[in-house]
């Protein structure tokens, strides 16, 4: 019989119970709607943080409780559910599920990993540069999905050896596995659909602040800093942490070549989901100079997004089979939770601001006297670490519209601190349970608890440290 942990039987009564228990306080905290609004923060909080039921079941509450005391009408609440955000990532799930249907993201990988070089340490960057440019396009679960039994069977050569497994060949298979998972991490910070928390800021731009950061905006802040993320992380695993000097193994070339072999040539399906692949993103890349030429256009990186998705149902492989690339039922695939998940996060955000809580957090910060960077570092340490014990998506959809609350405050711009906040949430690298990742490599049993600690606290500071440098340098002169 199944045993249903502690923390969730404890969590699914206390959600409940404290939004009962703010409701009836015998005073205002802030005001009737506000504290509404922060009881079914609570509630949800809670049942985000211990996972009493499904974290998208959590984010459907807004829609219940939201209409019921009065928040906000359900058609309101509704919209959030339909933003143009949660199609823009819906089209990129659909982009995502044709790269892995046809396995072109697998075959990308093999070549990347195949052109970086087979001596010990090219083995782990060629990993880790896969590993981050799939992490861009498809989840970064699925990314290290794929590598893992790539990695398995290069570390197997080792172990199987003359001379077993040494202290060299151990230093090796961590650093592999734990590029594998921190490359996942800091990859998807690179473009708006990489990672679910970008789309959660995104759409609160939109819905809220009449703010668009584009395809190619977002990737001028993203891109760099995960580039810089990762070779830093690289460094530190291969050079500091974990070395393997006088490592010599030329078997893994075998090893590629051979998983290369097993995709055979390159299909007519694979090349015509690489051609859409690449129209896309071209026109994501493109879309200004497009808009600017076509006077009239109008068009977005979601409409962009929709058209891929369209064109992988509709455009036939061979007509006369009736064979297309994707079929509807291909869609049982697809995190339709984490599209629920962005519309109560969205759909939370406007109740904060609808209730008067967003106005009432710039108010006081406005009258404190606190620095601006001790409380851009303070809010970036404050998401980095939190976001080791819950889900990024639902703690940025929660935090996210208090920090744009405290920059007005502070007489910012609510870009400036949003965003390194926002990638902040993308940056946990000390526990296994914190990301699908961390938790992939961690059940390999090549890594033990203290090793991805050791190392991961060290990434964490290296991250919040070139957050802040990003937040005082480098957002200001984009933004």
């Amino acid at each position: 019989m199944k045993h249903h942990p502690l923390s969730k039987r404890i969590g699914l009564f206390l959600g409940p119970l404290l939004f009962t228990i703010v409701q009836i306080l015998p005073f205002e905290m802030v005001s009737e709607k506000a504290d509404t609004v922060i009881a079914v923060a609570l509630w949800m909080v809670l049942w985000w943080i211990t996972e009493a039921v499904s974290i998208s079941v959590t984010s459907l509450l807004p829609l219940l409780l939201f209409p019921l005391f009065k928040i906000m009408p359900i058609a309101d609440v509704g919209a959030n559910y339909g933003s143009p955000i949660v199609f823009l990532f819906f089209g990129g799930f659909i982009l995502a599920l044709a790269l892995e249907k046809v396995n072109l993201h697998k075959r990308i990988a093999l070549t990347i990993i195949k052109l970086t070089g087979t001596s010990p340490n090219r083995v782990i960057l060629g990993f880790m540069i896969a590993t981050a440019f799939m992490s861009m396009w498809i989840s970064n679960t699925a990314s290290t999905v794929v590598m893992l039994p790539i990695a398995m069977s290069v570390i197997n050569l080792l172990v199987n050896d003359e001379d077993g497994f040494t202290k060299k060949d151990k230093n090796f298979a961590l650093s592999v596995m734990l590029g594998i998972a921190f490359s996942a991490n800091a990859g998807g910070i690179a473009t708006v659909i990489g990672t679910p928390p970008n789309s959660v800021l995104i759409g609160l731009l939109e819905n809220e602040y009449n703010t668009t950061i584009n395809f190619v905006d977002w990737m001028l802040i993203g891109l760099p800093f995960s580039t810089t993320l990762i070779t830093i992380i690289y460094f530190v695993l291969v050079k500091w942490m974990f070395p393997n000097k006088g490592l010599v193994f030329d078997a893994s070339k075998s090893v590629i070549k051979t998983e290369l072999n097993k995709l055979g040539k390159t299909s007519s399906k694979e090349k015509q989901v690489l051609i859409t692949f690449a129209v896309i993103v071209s026109l994501w890349i493109f879309r200004g100079v497009i808009n600017k030429y076509i006077p009239g256009l109008g068009l977005t990186d979601t409409m962009i997004s929709i058209f891929g998705a369209i064109a992988l149902f509709a455009i036939p492989h061979r007509l006369k089979e009736g064979d297309f690339i994707l079929e509807w039922k291909d869609t049982s695939k697809l995190a339709w939770g984490i599209l629920i998940l962005f519309g109560g996060g969205l759909a939370l955000a406007k109740g904060m601001s609808a209730s008067g809580i967003v106005d009432v957090v710039a108010t006081t910060i406005s009258n404190s006297d606190i620095s601006i960077l001790v409380m851009a570092s303070l809010l970036i340490i404050l998401m980095l670490f939190m976001t080791e014990l819950m889900s990024n998506v639902a703690l940025t959809a929660v935090l996210a519209p208090v920090v744009a609350g405290i920059a007005i405050g502070l007489n910012i711009p609510i870009l400036y601190l949003l965003i390194p906040v926002t990638i902040a949430s993308s940056c946990a690298f000390m526990l296994p349970m914190a990301t699908p990742p961390n938790a992939i490599v961690f059940a390999s049993g090549y890594i033990k608890v203290h090793q991805m600690a050791r190392v991961g606290v060290i990434l964490n500071l290296i991250a919040v440290s070139l957050l802040i440098l990003m937040f005082q340098f480098v957002i200001p002169l984009i933004f």
